[in-house]
């Protein structure tokens, strides 16, 4: 299991005991503490005298939402990796239901059904999905979703031409998959609203310059 944290504060302990209940599925924890300024890494380096399977791994700044994901994932060492966010809204052990898939594709991607935020923040992820999947052909319907299950082979080989480290990074990872040939199952996931947390706008200020980086990268 791989995923980042900023300023997650209890968090990562969600985590870390999510991971234990699901350790039949689940052999090891990678969570990226994106330069927080709260006690997320403190919190995790005690979590990890408690459970071996959990790595902590430091940016000492924060380097943005995508440089998180791109560097949990990258020090993932399992063939198999599950890719989820740690602000609660996902039941871990729903992950039963995108491992059958494995079978059919190299990327099982969730899609919040229905997705629990607050209703501008659901109409701009649907008019991000749909930018992108007019500008880059269909990839799946909820590009942003933090509930991925991805063969590790079939990230490494895309993972040096991945260009974004902010919010644009998932829309990127997906369409490289897609144009290297990599086979993409969508499966709906349960949603929860948020309980821990401040929920921050995903920077797409700098859309034009994410959308730009992915054309370059997708050439």
């Amino acid at each position: 299991m791989a995923g980042p944290g900023d300023n997650s504060r209890g968090k990562p302990k969600a985590a870390g005991d999510g991971e234990a209940k699901q350790r039949r599925h689940v052999s090891g924890t990678v969570v990226a503490n994106d330069g927080s300024k709260d006690r997320t890494g403190e919190v995790l380096r005690e979590l990890a005298q408690r459970y071996p399977q959990l790595k902590p791994v430091e940016h000492p700044i924060n380097q943005g939402y995508g440089a998180a994901v791109f560097t949990a994932l990258s020090n993932a060492v399992k063939d198999v990796i599950f890719f989820t966010d740690s602000d609660r809204q996902f039941k871990l052990e729903e992950i039963d239901l995108l491992t059958p898939h494995l079978n059919e594709a190299d990327l099982v991607v969730g899609y919040r059904a229905p997705r629990r935020d607050p209703p501008m923040r659901v109409l701009f992820g649907h008019g991000w999905s749909s930018l992108v999947t007019l500008l880059f052909g269909y990839t799946a319907r909820d590009i942003d979703c933090a509930f991925k299950l991805v063969r590790r082979q079939a990230f490494t080989n895309v993972a040096p031409f991945i260009l974004s480290r902010g919010a644009t990074f998932s829309a990127e990872w997906l369409v490289l998959s897609k144009r290297a040939g990599y086979g993409i199952v969508e499966v709906p996931v349960s949603h929860l609203p948020r309980r821990a947390g401040a929920q921050t706008f995903s920077r797409r200020s700098r859309t034009f310059s994410g959308v730009l980086a992915i054309a370059s990268s997708s050439r």
